[in-house]
């Protein structure tokens, strides 16, 4: 079956990453507080769906005009780099991907004020500067650190004041765990590309810090949202976080996977299988949290 270039561009299964965020947010809110704003999280999801989409999309342009995308690269085909969609139009849709989160974002600002404005403007902006303008995010060794305040704190932590008014300490470790397990998912990603990154100039945390200390910082991040969950539950009123840890053994296996690996093709399955834990972490947490 032939797949639309578009949905090669847009790369949908990463959609979930910016998703379970909001979910788990909505989810510690409800724990600690028993607070909940259904139209506020529904709006929330659609718009962290959508700046995950723009920024997807902007990569996929903005990488193969550095050129970032030649032939030395072994994760999946970019839609642009390979000639089927012209960078200009992919462009295009990234900046109507961001307009649907920023109108989405109105709604959001009505509910939460202007901490949910600021939020907002960040990440639409964040996720333009990833590989867009002088000094894209995703050339630096931050781009890790990035996806950890983005796809977790920022994302955690506004769902919650979106439900409750405020942020609390649940809602910052909350965020923590998720961002650290999104992290490491980019992680295995640059050390995916880092032979190809490199060619072009990139400086990846995967690059400056090598092999080794990769692996070492892959094992922490994956650990760390484990570590958290002691922490998250001392906090709560009702729920509980213990069926989170029910994912433990998957991160152990994936960690050990990863660190056997070399930089090939084979780092496109461990790169999955960090999705799917991430996934699986967050739904559970999520469950035990409503429990």
């Amino acid at each position: 079956m032939k797949v639309s270039p578009w949905i090669v561009a847009a790369r949908p299964r990463t959609l979930g990453l910016s998703m379970t965020p909001v979910l788990v947010g909505a989810a510690a809110a409800w724990a600690a507080e028993r607070k909940f704003h259904f139209l506020a999280v529904v709006a929330a999801l659609v718009a962290s769906a959508f700046i995950q989409l723009g920024t997807n999309l902007h990569n996929d342009a903005a990488d193969s005009e550095r050129g970032g995308d030649g032939p030395d690269r072994i994760g999946p085909p970019r839609a642009t780099a390979s000639g089927l969609l012209k960078a200009s139009v992919v462009k295009c849709g990234a900046a109507t991907s961001f307009g649907v989160a920023a109108v989405m974002g109105l709604y959001l600002i009505y509910v939460g004020g202007w901490p949910i404005f600021l939020l907002g403007v960040l990440s639409i902006a964040s996720g333009w500067c990833y590989t867009g303008g002088p000094f894209p995010i995703a050339y630096t060794p931050f781009g890790e650190l990035f996806v950890l305040v983005f796809f977790g704190l920022v994302a955690v932590c506004g769902t919650y004041l979106l439900c409750t008014g405020h942020v609390t300490d649940v809602a910052v470790a909350a965020g923590l765990a998720i961002g650290s397990l999104t992290a490491a998912v980019l992680l295995v990603n640059n050390q995916r590309d880092a032979v190809a990154d490199a060619r072009v100039g990139r400086r990846t945390l995967a690059i400056v810090a090598g092999p080794r200390i990769t692996v070492g910082i892959f094992a922490a991040l994956m650990a760390l949202p484990f570590a958290l969950l002691p922490i998250i539950g001392r906090s709560l009123s009702h729920g509980h976080v213990w069926p989170a840890a029910i994912a433990a053994p998957a991160a152990l296996w994936v960690t050990y996977s990863f660190a056997r690996a070399e930089r090939t093709p084979i780092l496109n399955r461990r790169l999955v299988q960090t999705v799917l834990v991430q996934l699986l972490f967050s739904a559970l947490l999520s469950v035990g949290l409503l429990m």
